[in-house]
């Protein structure tokens, strides 16, 4: 059964996940890759004004294709997630609730998420364009000079993604489960 849950995601809710829940996520999530992580990263250490509500937000590791006319944004699967892991610890301390992505996480990453109660999700690799038509809407947020890997706020229904690491640090790569994430 999937569990249903709404963005920007609570702490509590985040700490009752476990590795290997199906959720279908529901409200605001952001886009973000590794060029935008090192500028919101770099605003963060110059304690200059966030631009978007980091606290219990949730990223998505994506870069999505230009929409087709009438679509609200093109195919949206998931990039690997280690190429986030150098930033999104110091975003975890921050707020950051939950990360969307594909691929094993850091130790150092993993310790961030159970310290502050952060969870991330394993998003359907080769589905890109399953994942867009759960994006109801998508507006930039910040640095549109990077193109597709500009920042954005996705409002998404039903955004099917599996619990891969919980908050306890629970990790399905580690567990042995790893080929019930390559089944997805």
């Amino acid at each position: 059964m999937d569990i249903r849950l709404r963005a920007p995601l609570t702490k509590k809710a985040a700490l009752e996940l476990r590795a290997g829940d199906r959720v279908l996520l529901n409200g605001v999530i952001y886009t973000a890759r590794d060029a935008a992580h090192a500028r919101l990263t770099d605003v963060l250490e110059k304690g200059e004004a966030f631009p978007f509500d980091l606290q219990d937000s949730v990223i998505y590791y994506v870069g999505p294709s230009p929409a087709r006319p009438g679509r609200v944004i093109g195919a949206a699967g998931p990039t690997t997630s280690y190429r986030m892991d150098a930033y999104a610890p110091r975003l975890i301390e921050a707020g950051l609730r939950g990360m969307i992505g594909k691929g094993m996480r850091s130790p150092q990453v993993i310790d961030s998420m159970k310290k502050y109660g952060a969870v991330y999700f394993g998003a359907l690799g080769g589905g890109a364009a399953l994942i867009a038509g759960s994006v109801v809407a998508a507006e930039p947020v910040c640095y549109e000079d990077l193109g597709t890997e500009a920042v954005q706020r996705l409002t998404v229904r039903d955004f099917p993604a599996t619990v891969v690491i919980d908050a306890q640090g629970a990790d399905l790569y580690r567990l042995g489960r790893a080929d019930y994430l390559r089944s997805l």
